[in-house]
């Protein structure tokens, strides 16, 4: 990529990120139809397959599939390094775009714990919520009790389930402070159930990908499945831990933010810098330079 076109890049997204509506070249939207078109056509080969599977009253493999399918029409060839425990885990992940619930759902099979503006994206949210999503409104403070009930039922279950800490999408550079109201339902922790910290890791465009600061759903959408080409995405399964060895959940976010940031660094060459843009939502005010 010349440097002309990096500067492009940038300022889209920097646009992007103020809320303003990224405008496509003619180019840019028949690499939109095409995708919406390939995805349209995996749900109509995956979905009936899934309702048949369950039915049948068999364990469907179908959400699976075709979240890992979605995610390789959206461009992201994902490369596991390490290996995710299959039942009985939680995992804990940094958080950069809706492409992470299908890298992720697609290369483990789990389940999701996502904020509720995924639930509402085109497409994306209804294909979520096949695959058992629980939602969360962050202005819904008395609906946290539902659903730390609704997680340990999943638990009970033996699925495994992910959780994304930060409380928001970010550019790939940062790690914000992770919010721990979801892992009280590791308070005790359920017998069996391991911790396992995730680490996404976009290279080069991670920036480019990163869902962040008043950027709709809805643009971010259409300006990800427009983008020319693909791109890495290496999904790296940290070593997972007892949580009964990190007692209470500030602890194990705590222990989880460590392994995910020192991987992050790694990864990066670099270390991490200032997350950029208020996220009022979650209370992130970037702080300010002396």
């Amino acid at each position: 990529m010349g440097s002309r076109s990096i500067a492009r890049t940038e300022a889209r997204r920097a646009e992007a990120a103020e809320g303003l509506t990224t405008r496509l070249t003619l180019a840019e939207r028949f690499r939109l139809a095409r995708r919406v078109a390939l995805l349209l056509l995996a749900v109509l080969s995956h979905v009936p397959m899934h309702y048949l599977w369950r039915l049948l009253r068999l364990p469907s493999p179908w959400p699976r599939w075709f979240l890992g399918t979605a995610a390789r029409i959206a461009g992201a060839r994902v490369v596991k390094v390490g290996t995710p425990l299959k039942r009985d885990v939680f995992y804990t992940s940094n958080h950069l775009s809706w492409i992470d619930i299908l890298a992720l759902g697609g290369a483990s099979g789990t389940a999701f714990v996502a904020k509720a503006e995924i639930g509402t994206a085109p497409v994306v949210g209804w294909l979520a919520g096949l695959n058992r999503t629980v939602y969360v409104k962050r202005e819904n403070r008395l609906g946290v009790a539902d659903q730390i009930n609704q997680l340990r039922d999943a638990l009970a279950d033996n699925w495994a389930i992910t959780i994304f800490p930060e409380g928001t999408t970010t550019d790939g550079q940062s790690l914000l402070p992770f919010k721990t109201p979801m892992l009280r339902v590791l308070e005790p922790p359920p017998p069996g159930v391991m911790v396992q910290p995730v680490m996404l890791d976009y290279g080069a465009v991670a920036e480019e990908i990163g869902w962040i600061g008043q950027e709709s759903g809805l643009n971010n959408a259409r300006r990800m499945l427009a983008r020319k080409g693909s791109f890495a995405l290496r999904v790296h399964f940290l070593e997972p831990f007892l949580p009964a060895d990190f007692p209470g959940r500030k602890a194990i976010a705590a222990e989880s933010r460590r392994r995910i940031e020192a991987a992050l660094i790694a990864a990066l060459g670099h270390p991490l810098r200032p997350f950029r843009y208020a996220e009022e939502a979650i209370g992130y005010r970037p702080k300010r330079e002396a």
